[in-house]
């Protein structure tokens, strides 16, 4: 079987499909989200993750390294030079931490493994009307791989979800389709020059999936908004967001509230995020939200 790269499994997942869920993070995006909540997702290689608040800077770690990658911060404190840094195969910073402050973000598996461990929540799966969800990151970034484990699924009777930001090659997308029981399609700025600012790419291919997908299996498609406030929770981006559900036929949006819970990870990957919206204003922000959609006929959850 082919092997991946993956950043985590969570076991008991309820908010990414329906039922009892096993949520499985595959490694690698195409877009850099200024706001992301799992940054570590973004790179398409194992990388080295510090944890700052169990560090006693005691340099072991620059010690360690071979490729001279550790040095200090502007407090004294240590940090990693991401360029220097070369993932060595045993992550020897890693290896070395007496504290546990540095942990290796990213493994290797194959498919066979990773469907042994889905397959041992098969009760709970039964009893919830659940099954696997395969997010990231970007799943279809790593297509040869997610097939697998799709066709794994499929012959297995578990129901499979994927959840993706439809920046993906048309082709593979409509290829895979009848293996996926349900797209958990994510939208975030529906203006063309906006969602190149925040995530790094035009979002034309993504609409155009979302419009294929909306028409060849609407009932496979859940629309997802993930309400940032500040950004994505404009009148104008609600309106047009409205607009291209009521085009689809689609009028049902699951709405996903802004979160700051991965601005440590940020900090932990020595990278600073280009976006840091006011989390105090998320509550209010998706109510409103929500209450926009209502009024133009969206059914929200």
């Amino acid at each position: 079987m082919s092997r991946g790269l993956v950043f985590d499994v969570q076991r008991y997942a309820v908010h990414d499909g329906p039922g009892i869920r096993t949520l499985v993070f595959l490694k690698g995006c195409p877009l850099r989200c200024a706001w992301c909540c799992n940054p570590e997702s973004q790179q398409a290689r194992p990388e080295p993750m510090r944890r700052p608040a169990l560090c006693a800077a005691c340099r072991t770690c620059a010690s360690a390294c071979p490729a001279g990658a550790g040095k200090r911060d502007g407090r004294g404190g240590p940090v990693l030079d991401r360029e220097r840094c070369a993932a060595c195969a045993d992550f020897a910073c890693v290896q070395a931490c007496p504290h546990d402050a540095i942990s290796r973000v990213g493994r290797e598996a194959d498919a066979g493994e990773l469907l042994f461990e889905i397959e041992q929540d098969r009760d709970f799966y039964r009893n919830s009307g659940g099954g696997a969800t395969f997010s990231g990151g970007e799943p279809f970034f790593q297509p040869e791989f997610l097939g697998e484990l799709l066709a794994g699924c499929r012959s297995r009777g578990i129901h499979a979800a994927v959840e993706t930001c439809g920046h993906a090659r048309t082709d593979i997308l409509l290829a895979l389709e009848p293996s996926i029981d349900l797209f958990l399609f994510d939208l975030k700025v529906l203006d063309a020059q906006a969602h190149c600012r925040l995530t790094g790419q035009d979002n034309g291919l993504i609409l155009d999936n979302f419009h294929r997908l909306a028409s060849r299996c609407p009932d496979k498609v859940t629309a997802r908004l993930t309400v940032i406030p500040g950004v994505s929770d404009s009148e104008e981006n609600v309106s047009a967001f409205a607009g291209l559900l009521h085009e689809t036929g689609l009028e049902t949006v699951e709405l996903l509230a802004y979160h700051p819970l991965g601005l440590g990870k940020w900090d932990g990957l020595d990278r600073e995020p280009l976006l840091r919206p006011e989390p105090g204003l998320a509550a209010s922000s998706l109510a409103e939200v929500k209450l926009r959609l209502t009024r133009q006929g969206i059914s929200c959850r």
